[in-house]
């Protein structure tokens, strides 16, 4: 390469180098070979937690158009994250896609949380038959296997490819873990290895590319993915090392996120309940549960925190933020309390480790 001259930048020299005597000229080369085109990604947009989350985080939500994991043991907030992000979804136009595979889903609760739903109902009888809206809905009725679920995906997306279904699309999985492949089914013997191997084989070298390319800047529909994913515990190997925190269905879906959140303990749920009690009477109205950010490749935040969970969404784990909540909802509980005696505030703190009752710890994770 030539030298660069006095007031001559690094560019210009690497420019009439590429465009010599022989009149080969590289941006005409990549143009021949289309490979001028798709180099920029979207602007990167978020479909928002709620506040009481977002401030325990540090992170605005989860990334549209990637993989986004919650992990953890039941009733730890993975739900309750999973619905805020629907109905937040909704507000911004964003479709929610629904897949139940662990068929313990309830409308009431995301409609508690601001999902948008309407009641269809029987002309006859007056009950409710069905809801409707905008959100897609699809569960273990129709979705048996592994390979069923990512058809099912596959086969939406190629819908909006067609310009049929003109919208962003936000896929939520509740829950990895729980649904065997083809070949456990026709084994009747629900094998972890070849379930891992079906979510390697349809999610990691399918379905999760086809979401993150819907990123570039040529894509009309930016798509995204937030699931929950069912774990279990891996016993200290020796007597110096900890218990390990798995996720059934392998690894594929961690590798491949974006974003994981992490709720409650390795070994156990890790929350305490939290009750409003009168007169020997209890009612059980949130749940203090830890959540870390483990994974962070949108913004290299890593943050750990504890946050509450209510049947009305998440609120800051303060004592302001609890009273507050007790004082807009205590006429709920003294239907069950009685109006008569005053409303006590015990909390439960048996699945509760006090070494990590620590301050919020907020990093920057090394990629």
């Amino acid at each position: 390469m030539a030298k660069a001259k006095t007031g001559e930048t690094l560019s210009s020299v690497i420019s009439k180098s590429i465009n010599s005597k022989d009149g080969f000229n590289l941006d005409n080369f990549k143009k021949s070979k289309f490979l001028d085109q798709s180099v920029k990604f979207k602007k990167q947009r978020w479909v928002p937690f709620s506040p009481a989350l977002q401030e325990a985080l540090g992170i605005p939500g989860i990334p549209l158009g990637g993989v986004t994991l919650l992990r953890g043991h039941s009733n730890t907030g993975k739900s309750t994250t999973l619905s805020e992000i629907a109905a937040n979804a909704q507000q911004m136009g964003v479709l929610p896609v629904y897949i139940i595979t662990e068929m313990k889903h309830d409308w009431d609760f995301p409609r508690k949380l601001g999902f948008q739903m309407e009641e269809v109902v029987d002309e006859e009888t007056g009950e409710v038959i069905n809801y409707k809206g905008f959100f897609m809905y699809v569960d273990r009725g129709s979705l048996n296997s592994i390979e069923d679920m990512a058809g099912f995906i596959a086969d939406l997306l190629n819908e909006q490819a067609q310009g049929k279904l003109p919208y962003d699309l936000l896929f939520l999985i509740d829950s990895i873990g729980s649904i065997p492949c083809k070949m456990s089914i026709e084994a009747n013997n629900n094998n972890p290895q070849w379930n891992a191997g079906a979510y390697s084989q349809q999610f990691g070298n399918f379905i999760n590319q086809r979401i993150t390319l819907s990123r570039k800047e040529t894509q009309p529909y930016t798509n995204s993915i937030v699931a929950v994913n069912k774990v279990w515990v891996s016993p200290a190997e020796t007597r110096f090392s900890q218990p390990k925190m798995r996720n059934k269905g392998g690894d594929t879906m961690f590798y491949d996120a974006s974003l994981v959140l992490t709720f409650g303990n390795i070994t156990n749920s890790g929350v305490s309940k939290i009750k409003a009690t009168k007169n020997g009477k209890e009612v059980e109205f949130a749940t203090r549960t830890k959540v870390s950010c483990d994974k962070n490749h949108v913004t290299g935040i890593t943050t750990k925190s504890t946050i509450v969970m209510t049947p009305h969404g998440f609120i800051e784990d303060e004592p302001k933020a609890i009273d507050k909540y007790k004082k807009e909802h205590s006429n709920e509980w003294s239907a069950i309390l009685g109006t008569s005696g005053e409303i006590k505030i015990v909390e439960d703190n048996s699945e509760w480790e006090e070494d990590n009752k620590n301050i919020p710890v907020i990093g920057v994770e090394e990629n």
